[in-house]
């Protein structure tokens, strides 16, 4: 493990970009940069249209790691290359941002009010491709909708499962059961999560790490204990839908918790926009997060 990452993971300031979204969720990520379905004909095109989009986003000045201290890519993007460097090499060798890759293959259908992840049957594959790419760590995300103990549990259960294939590949998992922020059982899965999350992360051994990734919770430093449990490397947050200010708002109240923002951090940023314009509202984009993830 690149101890240099390590170190900026558990105590850089700053926050982590999560430049993931992944077929499923691109149309929507265009289309709110302003490329709607005209803007391309097939598949392989539209990857194109988010590759450029992404390299735009990473090779502005206003990113880099002194604010942006991690960026979470898609399997392809890991694959492709900026500046004649392959994705996840340009993010930390130029930028000082340390590299994690998405590993997960979408979300199940809902049982027991969760929806667990698909099989992830090229997961050793992709722990072998993120090291040769000098990749530090995964994410792999699930989704709880209600209050549901045996769920939660088989959730927390599933995360950790991949998480020590992953660990033991050499890399740090970012665990993600995010909890819908419409669910109007909300706060009280929070509750249960957090209980079976402090169980998990206290059976790790003293050479396993993880992170955390989870919704912006109802109660302000409810994961407290998680921020400051030793196997967990940082607990980060994911906007999940509330706006950037909402989202920044929320945040600031969780101390020690930094963003991981996905659609809050591309928000206002446009195809259209010229560079001096893209670069501008970036760079107050990055600020606002930035200063949210120091309290």
């Amino acid at each position: 493990m690149n101890q240099e990452m390590l170190s900026q993971m558990k105590s850089g300031k700053g926050f982590i970009a999560a430049l993931d979204q992944s077929g499923g969720s691109s149309p929507k990520a265009l289309k709110l940069y302003g490329l709607d379905e005209t803007s391309y004909s097939n598949e392989s095109e539209m990857f194109d249209r988010i590759h450029e989009m992404r390299t735009r986003l990473i090779t502005s000045p206003a990113f880099n790691g002194e604010r942006v201290i991690g960026a979470i890519l898609f399997e392809m993007t890991m694959d492709r290359s900026i500046d004649g460097l392959g994705s996840a090499e340009y993010l930390w060798q130029r930028k000082h941002v340390v590299p994690f890759l998405k590993v997960d293959n979408g979300l199940a259908d809902e049982v027991d009010g969760v929806q667990l992840m698909k099989p992830i049957p090229q997961l050793g594959a992709r722990i072998e491709s993120a090291n040769r790419h000098g990749v530090f760590g995964t994410k792999m995300r699930s989704v709880i909708n209600l209050a549901n103990s045996s769920g939660i549990r088989s959730i927390v259960a599933q995360q950790f499962e991949f998480g020590q294939e992953i660990i033991a590949g050499g890399l740090v998992p970012i665990i993600e059961p995010e909890v819908n922020i419409k669910s109007a059982e909300k706060q009280e899965a929070e509750v249960i999560l957090k209980q079976e999350l402090l169980e998990f992360v206290s059976s790790l051994s003293a050479d396993q790490n993880v992170m955390l990734k989870l919704s912006l919770p109802t109660e302000a430093d409810l994961y407290k204990e998680l921020v400051a449990h030793p196997r967990v490397v940082r607990v980060v947050a994911l906007s999940g839908g509330y706006s950037r200010d909402e989202a920044n708002v929320l945040l600031s109240k969780n101390h020690g918790v930094i963003a991981s923002f996905s659609r809050a951090l591309t928000e206002g940023l446009t195809a259209q926009q010229s560079d001096s314009e893209f670069n501008a509202a970036l760079d107050r984009t990055i600020e606002s997060i930035y200063e949210a993830s120091l309290t």
